[in-house]
């Protein structure tokens, strides 16, 4: 990035700097990328990202509620790039730090463009438990923005076990026990736009960064004059400093 633009940065607001190494690490990220397919995008993050998993293959559609019992097909999402991870309220062991780091991965989202093509989806495993109080208590509790995301469970009528078969289906087990834990794994699924599962990242030990270089690369990878060229970062980043 041009010095100029670095001291022009500085310059209009010095307690926001901070922000800039994400953006330019970003920036840098996006221009590679863009002139390059989603094949070139994997082989790039499978260097950086030992926890990186490919997919590529159809995301399997789903049906579920928000906390006000409103419909929400994954396909409202189609012009999305969907950050979706399972978990319970009541996880007493890792679900809790899930959610935390799923948080930090949507902060550093959230001061970029990207902020409009990305929605985060969490799904309860434990739908009889997380009433409709939890759902909308739960984001707040663990740092996680509602304008971007959701908390959703199964609809009126589903059976209990149906969003345990819907992480199933995404190959990630939630087994229950007699004291009201469940067994499972941790699993970060990114479905790109048009329900193309495009990846995971697993368990806890990957870098939120480097899931948000993916979805940039993601936002990057297509010629859509909607998508955000290295120009309109640059602008974004100036803008955002003001």
């Amino acid at each position: 990035l041009p010095a100029e633009l670095l001291a022009e940065v500085s310059a209009r607001n010095p307690m926001r700097f901070t922000k800039l190494p994400t953006l330019l690490v970003m920036l840098s990220f996006a221009t590679a990328i863009s002139a390059h397919d989603g094949e070139k995008l994997d082989e790039m993050m499978g260097e950086k990202e030992q926890f990186f998993q490919v997919i590529d293959r159809p995301a399997l559609p789903f049906a579920l509620a928000d906390s006000e019992g409103k419909s929400v097909l994954l396909s409202d999402f189609s012009d999305k790039i969907v950050v979706l991870n399972f978990i319970f309220a009541s996880c007493a062991d890792v679900c809790p730090l899930h959610s935390e780091m799923i948080a930090v991965v949507q902060s550093k989202i959230n001061i970029t463009p990207m902020k409009e093509m990305v929605q985060f989806i969490t799904v309860t495993t434990d739908p009889d438990v997380d009433t409709a109080d939890v759902l909308r208590s739960y984001g707040k509790a663990h740092g996680l923005d509602p304008y971007n995301w959701t908390f959703l469970t199964g609809r009126p009528g589903d059976a209990e076990n149906t969003t345990r078969d819907l992480a199933e289906s995404y190959n990630l087990r939630f087994d229950p026990l007699d004291d009201g834990q469940q067994v499972h794994g941790v699993v970060t699924h990114v479905i790109d736009r048009g329900g193309r599962f495009a990846a995971k990242f697993h368990g806890l030990r990957f870098k939120p960064l480097n899931l948000v270089l993916y979805i940039n690369g993601l936002t990057n990878a297509r010629s859509d004059a909607n998508e955000p060229t290295e120009t309109s970062w640059r602008d974004y980043i100036l803008e955002l400093f003001r």
